[in-house]
């Protein structure tokens, strides 16, 4: 029997073998004495941009992105995103289709950088702030910087830490303790460069006690291009607050596009999360969100639509550090042609934990033959005294169920629409703002129209 050791993996400047890593760490060196911040958060990005350097990009050998090969993925890094000109701002006053026509306040961000022009500051509700990220790092803002600084649960992950390096402009939205907005906050990130760029936005939310706060966020662009996006939300929800999370994803054809949502959740909270995914060539959304306080409860869902080549990973890691709360996951991918589907998630029940129920579910729906979805549930329970369970399936349309619908006269395509919609609306039926949820089941009909 030959025995052979593995050689094992560099860590430092070494470690950046491809020539995506290289061109991340060349524009790096470019623009880190340049980005806004206080000396402590500058700091911060020198160590968060070290452990890329250790680690490079995800790949196949790491865990967590053992579907979703970052590095394969990135053949190359595209230059850092120029602030949009005057074209780049028109195009950015008429994004936002997908909720045309619900009453929104939209924040528009475009090419990583917030329009106050052309987004709706005027007549904030008592209680509630909204203004620029880059601005609050530029003054200084001691709440912003520390709470940028505080531990986050996507701290060891490796794109959350390239945007902690290159973060430069998002939205900071604060909502005083018992304020309620009336309207949903809509911030709009769109592409709208003239060559291919990155983008590395960061926006944080605040929810004071007692408060109540719809949010959305779309992100958009051209199929012309193949962008590439890092985006980051940091949530933070006081005690007795109700906070919906909409995240809508329609970028352009060919974009890469990775996502981190941070949510810390207080005592008696009650979250709504729902992420809905159509567009970009290859997307991550990735959900760290950490139950503080006793007596939560959460939902989090996602409803995914693939076609051709596309590819969309849904990873989630749910703590519970405090007993007494109650989470719910639903994921549901719909998949046509060679589309990949992949669905994590992790409940993790910390020894303090009791009481804890929590269930996860993921499904998927392949519609051809070369479509693929993987899934990986997972528990990790160090209390004895929950209620927990996870299932997955993936499967074809039921032909008895399609059989059902054309006996009574229905054509084939419209009965297979007919139970596409009520599998896929299962999980947009979670959203609880009844004009967001409309826009997205019009959304996917019309997805399933242009699939016909």
């Amino acid at each position: 029997m030959q025995t052979t050791m593995s050689k094992p993996e560099s860590s430092g400047p070494e470690a950046l073998t491809s020539e995506a890593e290289r061109q991340i760490a060349a524009a790096w060196a470019g623009v880190k004495d340049h980005l806004p911040g206080p000396a402590p958060l500058t700091a911060r990005r020198e160590a968060a941009f070290r452990r890329f350097e250790a680690a490079g990009l995800p790949h196949r050998r790491v865990e967590e992105w053992k579907y979703t090969d970052l590095r394969a993925l990135m053949r190359d890094a595209k230059p850092l995103a120029q602030p949009p000109g005057e074209i780049g701002t028109v195009r950015a006053r008429a994004a936002g289709a997908v909720l045309a026509g619900v009453d929104v306040r939209r924040i528009v961000i475009a090419d990583g950088v917030l329009l106050k022009e052309a987004s709706d500051l005027a007549d904030l509700e008592p209680g509630l702030s909204i203004g620029s990220l880059a601005d609050a790092l530029g003054s200084g803002d001691a709440e912003v910087t520390s709470r940028l600084g505080a531990q986050s649960p996507a701290e060891k992950d490796v794109a959350f830490a390239l945007n902690t390096a290159f973060m430069g402009d998002g939205a900071v939205i604060r909502l005083a303790p018992g304020a309620t907005v009336a309207r949903p906050i809509h911030l709009m990130f769109c592409f709208t460069g003239p060559v291919p760029a990155t983008v590395f936005t960061r926006s944080l939310v605040e929810v004071g006690a007692g408060a109540t706060l719809t949010l959305v966020e779309s992100h958009e662009g051209p199929d012309a291009f193949d962008y590439q996006v890092n985006t980051a939300l940091d949530l933070v929800v006081g005690d007795g607050a109700t906070v919906d999370h909409v995240k809508i994803g329609t970028e352009g054809s060919a974009a890469l596009h990775v996502a981190t949502l941070t949510a810390a959740l207080g005592r008696d909270v009650t979250f709504r999360g729902m992420v809905f995914a159509i567009g970009g060539a290859a997307v991550r959304n990735q959900l760290f969100v950490r139950c503080d306080g006793a007596h939560t409860n959460l939902m989090l869902a996602g409803a995914t639509l693939l076609k051709g080549r596309q590819h969309a990973d849904a990873t989630l890691v749910l703590d519970h550090a405090i007993g007494g709360c109650q989470s719910r996951e639903l994921f549901k991918g719909v998949l046509d042609g060679d589309s990949r589907s992949v669905f994590q998630g992790k409940i993790v029940v910390r020894p303090d934990a009791q009481k804890t129920d929590g269930k996860m579910s993921s499904h998927a729906l392949l519609l051809s033959e070369t479509a693929e979805a993987d899934h990986k549930p997972e528990l990790e329970i160090f209390a004895d005294d929950v209620v927990c369970g996870h299932g997955a399936t993936a499967g074809a349309l039921d032909e008895d169920l399609k059989f059902y619908l054309m006996a009574r006269g229905i054509p084939r395509k419209e009965a297979e629409t007919l139970l596409i919609q009520s599998f896929v609306g299962e999980a947009i039926d979670t959203v609880a703002h009844e004009g967001i949820r409309e826009a997205l089941s019009a959304a996917a009909t019309r997805w399933l129209e242009a699939r016909q």
